[in-house]
């Protein structure tokens, strides 16, 4: 379904509770435009837990990591990006880095993301998931809604479109 996210701001904000995402995140992945409930990580530095997730079926979902805005190391790659395509997510958002950005940009999925860094993350297994999290100005819970496209992100507790 088309959408723009100032379509959605001009036409629902003032009577809808809607958040509007600090334009923090530079685009990844081969879709700019993207939208769907909201799957919630909180993670630093280890991406077991996205691994796991991604590697679950589901129908339009976008997946929101909190990743501490840590610079040290990526916590998504093409490989997972791959994965999360195949299994139906429509988007990744990551607080925190990818590497692969060549790769990402041909897959048919949505990412944002802080920056690149080349080191992958740590294989440890720590995590939260479905939890509250908080960033860029914007409380993230699982099943709100996502959209994002080359302008912002807004999310919302009710389903726009």
């Amino acid at each position: 379904m088309e959408f723009t996210t100032a379509d959605l701001c001009d036409q629902f904000h003032g009577t809808h509770p809607l958040q509007i995402v600090e334009p923090l995140f530079r685009p990844f992945g081969a879709v700019s435009r993207f939208h769907g409930r909201i799957t919630t990580l909180k993670v630093f530095e280890d991406s077991v837990l996205i691994r796991e997730t991604l590697a679950q079926e589901v129908d339009g979902r976008v997946l929101v990591i909190d990743g501490g805005a840590s610079h040290r190391c990526a916590l998504l790659g093409g490989n997972l990006a791959r994965l999360a395509a195949d299994n139906g997510w429509q988007g990744i958002i990551v607080y925190g880095c990818v590497r692969d950005s060549v790769e990402l940009g041909t897959v048919p999925i949505g990412i944002r993301a802080l920056h690149t860094h080349p080191l992958d993350s740590h294989k440890r297994g720590g995590g939260d998931r479905d939890c509250l999290i908080t960033f860029a100005s914007v409380n993230f819970r699982t099943d709100h809604y996502l959209y994002a496209d080359e302008d912002g992100i807004v999310v919302s507790e009710e389903k726009l479109i």
